[in-house]
């Protein structure tokens, strides 16, 4: 089973953050970077997949400290040697596609290939709202609001990613006329004679016709593409249709097999293949000591941060509307929390009822404690794989 990481990542303990203002504090993000180096040099020599890191900006509070995943993508491939580097993800509505397949692309020829690349659609108004409005005013998009306002960040997404792959993919773009974007801008003239010589896109007049991104990846035709985090049918399918791998969050089981069912009958593929999982993981000696934390951490988080974004509704039973309990959570396996005996437990209920082929462990770098971190993952590699007669690999 491919096991890969995904940090947020986030500045500060529960205790810090409720002091205020922990995002503005300089040592916290210290902290936070030595903390993440050794996690990640870890993971790279435990044999975890990949590690991840999201996009948000503006966040005074702490919360999801990564306003340049590919800049720490790049950071950690200069200390790592194998573990693949990636996004989760660049939210593309706020962005020029152009930089942003640029910079993938550089980030595939200096970590020599190790470059994934994953997209979202961007959800956060405050920031998304500031950040998109010198291209064309998108706004973020809840993901349980179907407006306007969600149909417009969908079609800049989509006309932004089409224009990555071909940035990626197409030697020259030219004639290109979007909702968004025009490729070249009309008019435009390029006199340098070295064009008309050795390059392309240009006429006898000197009038630009066409222009070429580059670099070009090192992977070819592009590094693998991700999603996070799909919870709808809409985006099931149409990652489906792109060959992304679509990475699910906790979500209800009946959901989860909904999800499931509509990814292989519109890819055609095997049940599962193409679709990951995302679980917290905490592995302590005692089901006590890691629920502690996690109530600290990842569902402190959940309460402050994330379901006021809507986050809750997928775990919701679509039946009854109801949801489940904690106890339920971690007995079904929506969190790797507890004892090496009791995360092999939650594991298997897990493979019981999915294909299990990719699982994505989110981390904490600032609220869970780093050692508490270092030992998860060292003994998920270590301990609890080998008994479930499981690699990291797959």
């Amino acid at each position: 089973m491919k096991t890969s990481l995904f940090y947020l990542p986030d500045t500060g303990n529960r205790w810090e953050r409720e002091e205020g203002m922990a995002g503005m504090r300089p040592d916290l993000y210290q902290r936070m970077l030595a903390n993440l180096s050794e996690q990640a040099k870890l993971a790279d020599r435990l044999g975890y997949n990949s590690i991840s890191f999201t996009e948000h900006h503006f966040h005074i509070e702490g919360f999801e400290m990564s306003n340049n995943p590919v800049l720490l993508n790049l950071y950690i491939a200069m200390q790592t040697e194998r573990i693949r580097v990636g996004q989760l993800g660049i939210v593309l509505p706020a962005a020029n596609p152009l930089r942003v397949a640029e910079d993938i692309a550089m980030l595939d020829h200096m970590t020599g290939g190790r470059a994934n690349a994953g997209f979202a659609r961007g959800y956060q108004r405050r920031w998304v709202d500031v950040m998109g409005q010198h291209a064309h005013g998108v706004h973020g998009a809840l993901p349980s609001q179907h407006d306007a306002i969600d149909q417009a960040n969908r079609d800049a997404f989509e006309e932004n990613y089409r224009l990555v792959k071909r940035a990626w993919t197409e030697e020259m773009i030219e004639g290109y006329q979007g909702k968004l974007w025009q490729i070249p801008i009309p008019s435009t003239g390029w006199p340098p004679r070295a064009t008309k010589e050795m390059g392309k896109g240009v006429e006898e007049n000197g009038m630009l016709t066409a222009i070429g991104v580059v670099p070009k990846p090192v992977q070819k035709p592009h590094p693998p593409i991700f999603q996070p985090f799909a919870t709808s049918e809409r985006s099931m399918r149409w990652c489906a249709d792109e060959g992304i791998v679509a990475i699910v969050p906790p979500v209800h089981q009946k959901l989860e097999n909904s999800l499931l069912d509509v990814y292989a009958e519109q890819s055609g593929k095997p049940r599962g293949e193409g679709v990951a999982f995302l679980r917290d993981l905490i592995i302590c000696d005692t089901d006590e000591e890691a629920r502690q934390i996690w109530e600290d951490s990842s569902r402190w988080a959940a309460e402050k941060w994330f379901v006021d974004f809507g986050f809750r509704q997928g775990m919701k039973d679509p039946d009854t509307g109801e949801f489940p309990g904690i106890d339920e959570v971690l007995a079904n396996g929506y969190a790797l929390v507890g004892s090496e005996d009791t995360v092999c437990r939650q594991l298997e209920v897990m493979a019981g009822r999915l294909p299990l082929n990719w699982l994505f462990c989110w981390m904490f770098t600032g609220l869970v404690p780093h050692d508490v971190n270092m030992r998860s993952l060292e003994r998920l590699a270590t301990k609890v794989f080998p008994r479930l007669g499981l690699s990291m690999e797959g």
